[in-house]
């Protein structure tokens, strides 16, 4: 009971001294609380990541990639759905979706499969079509709490969700998978979902009438079919349509206008992906920041100098370096964006 009694009273005298402190100590429970939080907030511009661009780690769970985030020093992303719907309890693949995206690339870039190859992409999209009948049951009944966690456990690690990319909002994909994805994507407390651009008008108006449906935005991602006008379409069909503008491939496209358009687009932009691409003369590569053709540092300027508020998403797509590792190179990655904004 004494030692009960010492405690009453020194915290009675502790809470006088407090409130007898000067106005700046009064913010401590504040301090204390974002204390060692990352914050990629950076003279204004938010600095995020895809989550993509720890795809090469070896644990993909909610956890790990919390902690690759935040070892990375960022306060914001664009999350990649595996993460949130293995977490929310959605059935494994059983389809090597590394491999799948390394075939699928190489066919996009130009290179020709092999006859083993195009047999191997085969049997992977047979098992992706039956995985996703099971996946879209699953969809049908989860419940968006498990997505509330998500966003919780997030948030108490000082990690914001801006964007949400499941793989939900393809043309074979139901209205009700659509909605899923939106309603996840609420829950997490992300403002927009992002899609690569299905090259469809129809698709489009259906989405964007679905995310004025549902309240949320949809961000189209291009890759180097990127023009001036390649969201115009999609933009004139829904308020709720809007861009995921890749600033590398864009310049690996051969556009000289990237900023012009950013300066034009900047209300319709959502998110803003982010690398050092070399421009077709210089051979298209995918580089260390600062080595490639794509104008980050004028980017990130502009968006401070204008207070743009649409994030800058890192997203790490050149080889990793012998001896380093995706979380050490987004972190480069991060304080180039800090040199860049001093």
């Amino acid at each position: 009971m004494k030692n009960r009694r010492e405690f009453l009273i020194k915290s009675a005298l502790g809470a006088a001294g407090f409130m007898a402190a000067p106005a700046w100590l009064h913010g401590a429970p504040n301090i204390l609380k974002n204390y060692n939080k990352p914050n990629s907030l950076i003279n204004g511009v938010q600095v995020g990541c895809i989550t993509y661009s720890f795809r090469s780690m070896p644990d993909q769970s909610a956890e790990a990639t919390l902690k690759y985030v935040t070892e990375s020093g960022l306060s914001a992303i664009e999350l990649m759905g595996d993460p949130a719907e293995s977490f929310a309890g959605m059935p494994s693949s059983p389809v090597d979706r590394m491999r799948m995206f390394q075939l699928m690339r190489k066919g996009r870039d130009g290179g020709e499969l092999t006859e083993d190859e195009k047999k191997e992409m085969a049997e992977m999209r047979s098992a992706s079509e039956a995985y996703g009948k099971e996946v879209a049951e699953w969809r049908a009944n989860v419940d968006m709490k498990k997505f509330e966690d998500f966003r919780k456990m997030y948030k108490a690690a000082g990690v914001s969700i801006y964007a949400f990319k499941p793989s939900a909002f393809g043309k074979n994909n139901s209205d009700a998978e659509i909605s899923y994805g939106m309603r996840a994507a609420k829950a997490l407390g992300a403002s927009h979902v992002t899609l690569e651009h299905p090259s469809d008008d129809a698709h489009t108006l259906r989405l964007g009438k679905l995310g004025e449906k549902n309240g949320m935005s949809v961000g189209y991602h291009g890759h180097e079919q990127e023009t001036f006008t390649f969201w115009d379409t999609a933009l004139s069909q829904s308020p709720k349509n809007g861009l995921n503008l890749d600033a590398g491939h864009y310049i690996a496209a051969g556009n000289t206008d990237l900023i012009p358009l950013i300066e034009k687009q900047h209300k319709r932009i959502l998110s803003m992906h982010t690398k050092d691409r070399q421009t077709p003369a210089n051979g298209k590569g995918n580089l260390e920041w600062g080595k490639g053709d794509t104008p980050i540092p004028e980017m990130l300027q502009l968006m401070k100098k204008n207070k743009y508020k649409f994030p800058a998403t890192i997203e790490l797509e050149y080889q990793v370096p012998e001896g380093s590792d995706p979380v050490k190179e987004v972190q480069k990655c991060v304080d180039f964006c800090e040199k860049a904004l001093s």
